[in-house]
């Protein structure tokens, strides 16, 4: 089965929370029937990329990102490789690269879909955000990677701004899951 065949099924498995997601979770599926290239960044119009909120070991914290593009604080994540298996491979890749956290546990996903403009390609590209959430060991400790300005463990339900509402949500239904 190729990523991309993958990703189809996963998306066609997944129950959207909301009805805004609903309508994501289509129009991915819609974007991967499209685009025999929907899982690689050389899909201009828009590319499947997987995020990982990657909380402490107790649910408490979600460690961000200060992401020198986006100059916000964002999730671990980014695009697929032709390595990836899976999303899921791709969601825990991008977090231990980024993190520098080995032994991070991938919580059942996804968790939500998230839709927004990126510059990796001719202005007005768009990443097809599928995210997740994974848990660091007890006593975790970051190594900040050449993607990242800064690191921060910061409590969930006190993300610093610059943000934006996807990250908050995704953390807040990570440690919902992690807590269940």
């Amino acid at each position: 089965m190729t990523l991309r065949d993958q990703a189809r099924a996963a998306l066609t498995r997944w129950t959207a929370p909301t009805p805004a997601e609903e309508s994501l979770r289509k129009e991915f599926l819609d974007h991967l029937n499209d685009h025999d290239d929907a899982m690689w960044r050389s899909c201009a119009p828009g590319h499947l990329t997987a995020t990982t909120a990657v909380l402490s070991h107790d649910g408490g914290k979600v460690l961000l990102t200060l992401h020198p593009k986006a100059e916000m604080w964002l999730p671990m994540g980014g695009h697929c490789e032709t390595t990836d298996a899976s999303l899921e491979g791709a969601a825990l890749r991008e977090a231990t690269e980024e993190s520098g956290i080995p032994g991070l546990r991938l919580l059942e996903g996804p968790l939500a879909l998230d839709r927004h403009q990126v510059w990796c390609h001719p202005p007005h590209s768009w990443h097809l955000d599928v995210e997740y959430g994974a848990v660091a060991p007890p006593g975790a400790e970051y190594v900040i990677s050449d993607e990242s300005l800064e690191l921060r463990w910061v409590p969930v339900d006190d993300i610093p701004e610059p943000t934006d509402e996807a990250t908050r949500r995704l953390a807040r239904r990570a440690r919902a899951l992690l807590l269940s």
